[in-house]
């Protein structure tokens, strides 16, 4: 794999030079690789969002820089709005963004202003349907006619069809219910693996992002805090409980069995990896066959 975001001493203030002064991002420098999943957790206010808006330009950084492949994303102003159409941003409800007729339009909005037109804009619009789960039927519904699910894979297919390198979603299942969550993390997931792009993972939810992250960057107090590996960020429960965070469910009741003597690994993420340790320690002590 191959960098395509690097940030550098990244630092955003909000109101600077005035009594109303706010720091939101402290001196973040990480790198991040194409083809990545990288989820990112941190309480409210920790800066999480004002950090995923510097990355494609919608705010300027007060400190530092971004780097999109190697160029900083802020060296030409003028062409920052092309950057947007190379990391994709999709806000806590997007539904509340669509605006047009029909969802076909709601969904082509982005991509015909890249200058897509024609069969060519027809794909893209379609095939971002698809990995969104809207069904072809409903392209020509008012977006207004949708249910919440289907609002929010609408608004985010109206950014996979601008084919973004760099795809960031700022809490994408709030609001959900747990089928619509499901439904709209197993098409991220699916589009993310055909596509081979980089995925930005903003969310609260522990269990989603030890499921789906290939790699975690937390966040306190504007700063960052940690950036590893999955397992590896989720392996020091008392840090992350320190800040206000915790370590999936399952982690937690594994953690308890072992302290109650059942030999299972360190590091389970999730249930079905739980119920194949468990199934795997009751076999062996003959409680199970």
């Amino acid at each position: 794999m191959s960098g395509i975001l690097e940030l550098k001493n990244l630092g955003f203030v909000y109101s600077q030079g005035t009594p109303f002064e706010k720091r939101a991002v402290s001196d973040v420098s990480l790198s991040i690789n194409k083809g990545e999943l990288i989820g990112i957790i941190g309480h409210t206010g920790s800066g999480k969002s004002t950090l995923v808006q510097m990355l494609n330009g919608l705010i300027k950084p007060t400190e530092g820089e971004v780097l999109l492949n190697g160029k900083n994303i802020w060296d030409e102003p003028k062409k920052i709005r092309s950057v947007r159409f190379k990391v994709g941003m999709v806000f806590q409800y997007p539904e509340y963004q669509l605006f047009e007729e029909t969802v076909y339009k709601d969904i082509a909005f982005g991509a015909a202003n890249m200058g897509k037109s024609g069969d060519e804009l027809d794909q893209a619009v379609k095939s971002a349907a698809e990995f969104a789960g809207i069904k072809p039927e409903l392209l020509q519904k008012s977006p207004f006619d949708l249910s919440g699910g289907e609002k929010r894979r609408a608004a985010i297919a109206g950014v996979i069809a601008m084919n973004p390198e760099v795809l960031i979603l700022d809490e994408p299942t709030a609001g959900l219910d747990p089928m619509g969550r499901e439904v709209l993390l197993s098409r991220i997931v699916h589009y993310h693996k055909e596509k081979n792009n980089t995925v930005l993972l903003v969310s609260h939810s522990m269990e989603d992002v030890a499921r789906f992250a290939d790699r975690i960057m937390v966040l306190d107090d504007s700063r960052l805090v940690m950036f590893g590996k999955t397992k590896e960020v989720f392996s020091v429960p008392d840090k992350l409980e320190k800040i206000g965070l915790r370590v999936p469910q399952v982690t937690k009741l594994t953690q308890l069995l072992r302290q109650r003597g059942y030999d299972i690994p360190e590091g389970i993420l999730t249930v079905d990896e739980a119920f194949s340790e468990i199934t795997a320690f009751l076999k062996k002590e003959g409680k199970i066959w």
